[in-house]
């Protein structure tokens, strides 16, 4: 809670600058006001827009929860406090919401092609600068599960790493012993080849990298053959097209950095009584 207090001060103070020039002109008295939906979609950034409103000192009643399906032209929220204060928070509030709305709509969909099958959908570190925590908050939302928070969650090696790496088993022994007992090694791998060494080298995940449909049908037989207590995950080329395909492949997991850095904001209003 003390992050996203944070993350909401910050934010109030990049919009008001140096202060609202409204501020000291505004009309006295207390206001109503209520946040309308103009988009189909799943809300969230209820949990951080709640916040700003205690932070601004504003009464704040959300008629949607974090999760919730909203459509156009349905009530949001309803907004009650002085015309300086609603008016002052009005875009911050607004750009939450229709920030984290959007990832969280974007998630559900990749959510819904794949729920009947068993493999869960991940989301990636491919978000905004500063913004890790709200936008993987929102993939939550949408249905997601959070992948890698940051590099101190799992030890990955990815195509770029394994370049400066001469020997692969040894490198992971030396790394066992100097990464925390319960943290996994996820290794990324483009051809099968790479994967029988990664995994025999005694990686705990294998990222199934750019790999087709087929050739990650092929790392699963041989995972369940030979090494069944891996995790695998499907990543690259994954899209709303394209996930159903690669989660019947059998595969553990599949991530997407789209389910974030291609969400599209849903479009809100702020309207006064």
């Amino acid at each position: 809670m003390i992050n996203i207090k944070k993350f909401v001060k910050n934010a109030i103070i990049e919009d008001n600058g140096r202060g609202d020039l409204f501020f000291d002109v505004a009309p006295k008295g207390r206001f109503t006001a209520r946040v309308i939906s103009k988009d189909d979609g799943v809300i969230a950034g209820v949990k951080y827009a709640k916040v700003l409103a205690r932070t601004e000192k504003f009464e704040c009643k959300f008629l949607k929860r974090d999760g919730d399906r909203v459509k156009k032209g349905e009530i949001i929220a309803e907004l009650e406090g002085k015309a300086s204060i609603l008016l002052s928070s009005e875009r911050t509030f607004l750009n939450i919401l229709q920030h984290a709305s959007g990832i969280a709509t974007q998630a559900s969909k990749y959510v819904e092609l794949i729920k009947d099958l068993d493999v869960v959908l991940l989301d990636t570190r491919k978000t905004r600068p500063q913004l890790r925590d709200f936008e993987k908050y929102a993939s939550r939302v949408g249905g997601a599960i959070n992948h890698r928070l940051g590099l101190d969650d799992c030890l990955m090696l990815k195509d770029t790493h394994l370049k400066t790496i001469e020997n692969l088993k040894e490198f992971i022994l030396k790394a066992r012993k100097r990464i925390s007992w319960v943290t996994k090694i996820e290794i990324e791998c483009e051809t099968l080849d790479q994967v029988k060494v990664a995994m025999d080298a005694g990686a705990d995940i294998i990222m199934c990298d750019n790999m087709n449909p087929e050739q990650i049908k092929e790392v699963v037989s041989f995972r369940d053959e030979n090494y069944p207590h891996i995790l695998l995950e499907a990543s690259g080329n994954i899209n709303l097209n394209t996930i159903r395909t690669y989660a019947q492949t059998g595969v553990d997991a599949i991530s997407s950095g789209s389910i974030i850095h291609q969400a599209t904001w849903l479009d809100f209003s702020m309207k006064f009584d």
